[in-house]
């Protein structure tokens, strides 16, 4: 039990819902309740089928289906995330919009990378080698929940404040996204860093 808690931990602190309101403040600001609802759902459902084919498979999806070496995965994560990092730091929350298509088909948008990136699935095959399949599967399920929670929560908030001190939320917003993006892409970069050191000792999380 401890471990399937101490899984579920580390899974919903690498999501982090705070620092996810942020990548996906264009939405926040801009989506009716109901649309951000049904499209942050989706894109978790996304999510969910992701991290638990890794929790069940480990690694070997990388080794024996794909054919590419974790690092690779590690390296080009890091890089997409730099770019989301400097363009927001560069043009604000706008960069991210521009990242994306039409609210109706940004669910999958949603899932990679912002919430489906080399931590998440790192953490998935972790929690796969520690616990049976469908605890696993159980697990993520309730870190996923407790993030799709705290972001509509999140999201109720800033409506419901936003109607009285609109620009100082527009003006709070605006700093805390462009320092959030300090953080991405440091971030970025020691994913970067980890997948070359990886790449170096041979590929894979084994070695």
């Amino acid at each position: 039990m401890s471990q399937a808690v101490d899984a579920a931990v580390l899974l919903f602190v690498l999501l982090n819902p705070f620092l996810m309101s942020i990548y996906l403040l264009d939405l926040i600001q801009d989506l009716e309740g109901g649309t951000f609802r049904r499209v942050l759902v989706r894109g978790t459902l996304i999510s969910f089928c992701v991290f638990s084919v890794f929790a069940v498979t480990g690694d070997r999806l990388f080794a024996d289906v794909l054919h590419v070496r974790f690092a690779a995965f590690l390296l080009f994560g890091g890089i997409v995330l730099l770019i989301v990092g400097i363009r927001y730091i560069l043009v604000g929350s706008t960069a991210i919009r521009d990242l994306r298509g039409n609210p109706e088909h940004i669910a999958g948008s949603i899932a990679m990378p912002f919430m489906i990136g080399p931590g998440t699935v790192s953490a998935s095959v972790l929690i796969g080698s520690r616990l049976p399949a469908l605890p696993a599967v159980g697990t993520i399920a309730v870190a996923l929940t407790l993030t799709v929670v705290c972001v509509l929560g999140l999201k109720w908030l800033h409506d419901h404040v936003k109607q009285r001190h609109e620009k100082l939320i527009e003006r709070y917003i605006d700093a805390a996204g462009r320092i959030s993006a300090l953080i991405i892409g440091t971030f970025a970069a020691e994913m970067i860093l980890q997948g070359v050191d990886l790449w170096l000792d041979g590929g894979s999380p084994g070695g």
